[in-house]
């Protein structure tokens, strides 16, 4: 498979918005505050992305199974934390 130019379009999407995820899923580790996080919207992003991890591995598509698979961990990671701390705030 020859690498074409425009593929960069995708690599810098796919790490774009692999990398968005990261400020969310360290806010909610270090602060435990999941009251803003929709479970509807995570379960089912988190369910989509995994859909695509498998996709991509069927597929053979290692830059979609690579982004996939870090973005998979960062949303399960949020959406884990949501459903341990159940919407309450934490008094800080």
């Amino acid at each position: 498979m020859a690498f074409h130019p425009t593929d960069l379009f995708g690599y810098g999407a796919a790490f774009l918005t692999t990398v968005s995820f990261i400020p969310q899923a360290w806010l909610t580790v270090r602060t435990r505050n999941v009251s803003g996080i929709s479970l509807g919207m995570y379960s089912l992003f988190t369910v989509g992305v995994g859909l695509w991890l498998i996709y991509g591995v069927t597929q053979r598509s290692w830059p979609l199974v690579g982004a996939n698979a870090v973005t998979f961990l960062l949303a399960l990671t949020v959406l884990v934390m949501r459903l341990r701390y159940g919407g309450h705030q934490r008094p800080e």
